[in-house]
């Protein structure tokens, strides 16, 4: 594409302002030209001038980032997932509120002084009225999701961008801020930003989705959908409910379903008004992670969905020996309903990052994209990718799986190609099928790719540019149907700049990235913990754990990950007394962390009489300790003692937070 002179530019966007009917010029696609119109006519602004550059003072950043603290805790997650997906793209991350405002920022270290340059910098205002047409001033004024690609920007100074940015709606419907993602020299026309428009957007959907949530924590959620496992993965319709069934608020995805234009046609009126619902289905307490799936039906047009309520169990601080029904007992069970083969609903959870990959999953499991899954040892890379094969239309046929790792490099050949009979000195008469030939029709996994030696990557390069394979000692390729999926604990990109790894076969391999995050890193990992538990569990009766064997496990870091867990419970159930899972059936650097000293010669029993003689022992902190305890129980109190929330507000890791939570003698239960 021709670049034009900023002269050219300034020409251009005059006449199209104007509304000029020239058949000479490039005109740009609708939005862009209105949004030039708009410009010029509505806020006066000049092409040919310096855009009036505009960045609030710290103090009102900070009353901006104060007042959209829900909204950006929300949304922080989601940029970081995003961020995970393309970086090291040349790409900033930014989230504005509803006025162009930058709140947030993430941009990959080596370009932040390019996007500073540019003025993409947290505080800075990119309005239309301010910065004319761009990304995010743009998605604000049309309220949907723009592309603004170089030569769009209406201030020559921008002709470097490539914006691509998407609303983000509050649950009344009403723009709450922008996501966008900028690039500073990308080649192309503006259609090469379709993919990265996708995901911004379904990013955008997704922190929308959690932000109805936050806001209505504390009331009763009604989640519905034609399909049942839609249900809990971030695409379902969302209604927020008073205790006496009233409708608070709806998303989007409430009015598309049950065909209402705007949300006073449906806020404000009963539930029965618009389902046949149960009474009592509102007084009945479901949880995330046991939630009853049963349907309903609108009464006004007879159709059907499928829902689910969740009704937020908030335990309260009390006096005495009151307590919650869900804190009566020091025993916790395990859930005993726990398919033996996950899913990807299974596998989304409630953590933020998984959710974020089974929506990209599901949304290419049929779009024949090779998918590379990243994440480290014992995060569950094959079970993630056997249930995108079980979630495809390839799920009849065979699942092969191939680790290029554990497998000698003399042998991976033959395992991978196959080989006809006679091939080699001690190949079988009857000659072998490849894994690739195995999976024809499937999906092949190859699990730890950057293991694979270089003169293989030639030949699976080869046999994806061909569809063919030829087996070993064959002259006749042989033609495969082949979809690959594959994982690596590796940083390819390294392994490609150091020539360990084919950039030609990893941009092949690399269509989608998805990335697991470890077990520390999990947002549910009290519900991992159980479901493991669970799974693990051999006897008829369900599983059970003591409070402080499960407070322990949340405690520790899990280098070894999934794998780790279930080694640890395996062992811990088949020592364990009774079914239930104790402190003393752990291994010692779980039960008594990093600072437990195995010389000490101490028994299970008297360690832990003496750690509980100590607890009633009065214990004399400093005014600084005492003032940090109070902050940390009052953030718990405002959190409903949930400590993910707590730890993500405090911005520490879960594993300080139950340091010390240890160190002041705070429960992990309310009292």
């Amino acid at each position: 594409m021709t670049r034009l002179s900023p002269q050219s530019h300034t020409e251009r966007v005059m006449l199209v302002g104007a509304n000029s009917k020239s058949t000479n010029l490039d005109v740009p696609h609708e939005i862009i030209s209105a949004s030039w119109q708009r410009c010029i006519n509505d806020f006066g602004l000049d092409p040919a001038a310096k855009p009036e550059s505009e960045v609030i003072e710290a103090s009102s950043l900070k009353a901006c980032r104060d007042a959209m603290h829900d909204f950006i805790n929300v949304a922080r997650g989601e940029c970081r997932n995003l961020y995970e997906q393309i970086s090291q793209s040349g790409y900033t991350i930014a989230l504005t509120d509803a006025e162009g405002v930058i709140l947030e920022q993430l941009t990959d270290p080596g370009l932040e002084k390019t996007f500073k340059q540019c003025g993409l910098i947290p505080g800075s205002v990119w309005s239309e009225k301010r910065r004319g047409t761009n990304g995010m001033g743009t998605a604000l004024q049309v309220a949907s999701p723009v592309i603004v690609h170089r030569e769009d920007h209406f201030y020559d100074t921008d002709l470097g961008l490539t914006c691509t940015s998407s609303p983000i709606f509050d649950p009344h419907g009403k723009i709450a801020g922008v996501l966008d993602v900028s690039a500073f020299g990308m080649e192309g026309s503006w259609q090469s930003q379709i993919h990265t428009r996708a995901l911004v957007q379904m990013a955008a959907n997704f922190i929308e989705y959690h932000y109805f949530q936050q806001l209505y924590q504390n009331h009763t959620l009604l989640r519905f959908h034609p399909r049942s496992e839609f249900l809990g993965v971030g695409t379902e319709a969302l209604m927020a409910l008073d205790d006496a069934g009233t409708i608070l608020a709806v998303n989007d995805k409430t009015l598309s379903q049950l065909g209402f234009k705007d949300r006073k046609h449906i806020l404000g009126r009963h539930i029965n008004d618009v389902f046949s619902l149960k009474e009592e289905l509102l007084d009945t307490r479901f949880t995330l992670s046991g939630h009853r799936v049963f349907p309903v039906e609108d009464v006004h047009h007879g159709r059907r969905y499928l829902a689910t309520i969740v009704k937020e169990e908030r335990p309260l601080r009390r006096s005495g020996k009151q307590k919650t029904q869900k804190y009566r007992s020091k025993i916790i069970e395990a859930p005993t309903d726990i398919p033996i083969k996950k899913s990807l609903k299974d596998l989304s959870g409630s953590d933020p990052r998984m959710a974020f990959n089974v929506r990209c999953a599901r949304r290419i499991v049929d779009k024949n994209i090779s998918i590379l899954i990243t994440g480290d040892t014992g995060c569950g890379k094959e079970v993630f990718a056997q249930a995108i094969h079980d979630a495809s239309r390839r799920e009849k046929k065979p699942f092969v799986a191939l680790n290029c790792a554990a497998i000698p490099e003399s042998l991976i050949e033959s395992e991978l190609f196959g080989y006809k009979s006679g091939a080699f000195t001690g190949a079988r008469k009857e000659g072998m099928q490849g894994c690739v030939l195995k999976s024809s029709g499937g999906t092949l996994f190859l699990d730890e790719i950057g293991d694979m030696p270089l003169n293989l990557q030639t030949r699976l390069l080869r046999v994806l540019e061909s569809k063919e394979v030829l087996p070993l000692g064959s002259q006749t390729p042989v033609k495969v149907d082949l979809h690959i999926i594959s994982a690596s604990n590796r940083d390819l990109k390294k392994m490609m700049s150091v020539g360990e790894f084919r950039d030609d076969l990893y941009y092949r391999l690399n269509g989608m990235t998805l990335s697991l995050p470890t077990l520390r890193e999990r947002h549910d990992l009290e519900e991992i913990i159980l479901c493991v538990l669970a799974t693990e569990n051999d006897s008829e009766e369900p599983a059970l754990i003591e409070q402080k064997a499960f407070e322990k496990l949340q405690e520790y870091a899990w280098p070894g990950n999934i794998r780790e867990l279930r080694n640890v419970l395996r062992t811990a159930l088949a020592l364990s007394d009774e079914g239930v899972v104790r402190l003393s059936d752990l291994p010692r650097e779980i039960a008594f962390g990093d600072g437990f000293d195995s010389d000490m010669g101490q028994s299970d029993e008297t360690s832990g009489l003496e750690a509980e003689s100590a607890e009633q022992e009065p214990i004399h902190r400093s005014p600084l300790e005492n003032a940090e305890r109070e902050a940390l129980l009052k953030e718990i109190e405002r959190n409903h003692w949930k400590m993910t929330v707590t730890a993500e507000k405090l911005k520490m890791s879960r594993s300080t937070l139950y340091r010390k939570l240890k160190k002041y003698g705070i429960p992990i239960t309310p009292a």
